[in-house]
């Protein structure tokens, strides 16, 4: 066992930053902080601790096979760097917490018993290593009457403020620092001083804030009229604005530092998957939309390593066995998760939501002579991510057949298209900011913004260079530690004399 693990560690390939990042937060730890295990080691814990999943369907011997199996297919696409979890599963699985979720979406009820009892569950998931996202809207305005107290409310910012400084002070997992999304509708009394909440960047810092934008609004844009802020407590008219004024408001937030963000909130709930939980917020980085007590498990493929030199394209049969073998992955990740809250077990297993990503999108495109914002880079986009959507499909409906459909099925848009599936969701793109790192290519389906760049992640801060840029550098005879350094801290070589 020991020489077969000395072997499979000889043929990792990991960048320097790789195991930097690894060392700093994936690694177990003794008491002193010193990793006790190496990155094959993790490896090896998070491949058979998810292949643990195949003993909740199967018994005796054919559990065993299937488990060996499962766990050697995890393992190589993990060690090929052809796939990786989200960070929480590299993280956890197969030690104490077994929090195996990359973010979360908690409901914010209109009582102080719902907002305080919300803010505990978000500090027990920050320190599980989940980021949470929330959605205000309920939440009744500023200066509102309080019945209980003859009072009034101080409105939803203020008890965003709150979450904000809960977050400061808890690290997700122990590891890094809590993220949040907040969300307020765009028909909210106090969404005005929502979108300006975070204008002077001296607040609620801990959290990615978007406008919920509603169809009726984007009309009434349209058309240029009279736009009606309703209390959300008895839906009565506080105030009415010009629909073209609140919009210049949030595209002038953007403008100035990207905050707010919107979500087209009628949209995501007409393509809501399971229209009987309704979606009013979504994870923190906004690529899962979640009803409340969800949860996001990610996995990301790094199609950089399906290029093929000698074809000049995609080895498009090894795409699809890896995307079958991730969406397993996935799925077994839901049954092997140890959840933070009760509610979010139920919620969780009953959708059975996994998003399969991709990563390594600007480095394949280099490789195949794309321009990035070309029509033929479009197309390229449109035709990796459809195979891959189809393949993962396919997959959860192999699932469906072998473990049966998600417990949510009835009512799902699922059930009414007689498609028996597995899964509520099957992909989701993910910025991927410390697994790209890990697998060694451009993170998600973002574009190069520079060949070299000094990188702050994990509370370190590392040059970044290009792998196509140093095998260039070093075929043209330029390469040196010293010129790479150099680059990192301008962007480029431009202007660097060497």
């Amino acid at each position: 066992m020991e020489v077969n693990r000395n072997r499979l560690a000889a043929n990792i390939e990991l960048t320097e930053n790789a195991v930097a990042v690894l060392k700093k937060r994936y690694l177990k730890k003794n008491e002193k902080g010193e990793a006790i295990e190496e990155p094959i080691d993790m490896f090896l814990r998070v491949a058979g601790n998810i292949a643990e999943g195949e003993y909740r369907f199967k018994e005796g011997e054919e559990a065993k096979a299937l488990y060996e199996e499962s766990k050697e297919r995890f393992l190589q696409i993990m060690l090929t760097r052809k796939f990786m979890p989200n960070s929480p599963t590299l993280m956890n699985a197969g030690r104490e917490l077994q929090q195996l979720s990359a973010c979360f979406v908690l409901p914010v009820e209109d009582s102080i018993d719902g907002i305080y009892d919300t803010l505990k569950h978000q500090a027990i998931i920050h320190k599980s290593g989940g980021g949470t996202g929330f959605g205000f809207s309920r939440l009744r305005p500023k200066n509102d009457i309080v019945q209980s107290t003859m009072g009034v409310s101080s409105g939803p910012v203020s008890f965003m403020a709150i979450y904000d400084a809960s977050t400061d002070k808890i690290k997700q997992g122990g590891t890094r620092r809590g993220a949040n999304m907040g969300i307020l509708r765009v028909d909210h009394p106090d969404v005005e001083e929502f979108i300006e909440c975070k204008r002077e960047n001296d607040q609620i810092n801990n959290f990615n804030i978007s406008v919920a934008i509603t169809d009726e609004f984007m009309e009434a844009v349209r058309t240029d009229r009279d736009f009606e802020l309703k209390n959300p407590r008895d839906g009565e008219v506080i105030k009415t604005v010009r629909a073209k004024d609140l919009f210049r408001k949030i595209i002038e937030g953007a403008w100035l530092n990207g905050e707010p963000g919107v979500v087209f909130i009628d949209k995501i709930n007409g393509d809501n998957p399971t229209p009987q939980f309704p979606i009013e917020a979504t994870n923190p980085c906004s690529e899962a939309h979640l009803p409340s007590y969800d949860s996001c498990n990610l996995g990301s493929i790094n199609l950089d390593k399906f290029y093929r030199e000698e074809t000049g394209d995609l080895d498009w049969d090894d795409l699809r066995e890896t995307t079958h073998t991730a969406i397993r992955f996935l799925d077994n990740v839901i049954e092997q998760n140890n959840y933070p809250l009760p509610e979010i077990d139920k919620m969780s297993r009953g959708n059975r939501r996994i998003g399969l990503g991709v990563m390594g999108f600007a480095d394949v495109l280099i490789k195949l002579g794309i321009t990035y914002d070309s029509d033929q880079g479009l197309a390229f986009a449109e035709r990796v991510m459809k195979f891959v959507d189809d393949e993962a499909w396919e997959e959860s409906r192999n699932l469906a057949e072998e473990r049966g459909v998600m417990p949510n099925f009835e009512g799902s848009r699922h059930e009414m298209r007689g498609d028996r599936v597995r899964n509520a969701t099957v992909t989701t793109i993910a910025p991927t900011g410390t697994i790209s790192m890990i697998a060694g290519c451009s993170g998600g389906i973002e574009p190069l913004f520079a060949v070299a760049f000094m990188r702050r992640q994990a509370d370190m801060e590392m040059p970044d260079v290009n792998p196509e840029f140093v095998k260039i550098a070093k075929e043209r005879g330029f390469y040196s530690e010293d010129l790479m350094k150099k680059v990192a801290e301008h962007g480029s070589v431009r202007d660097i004399e060497e």
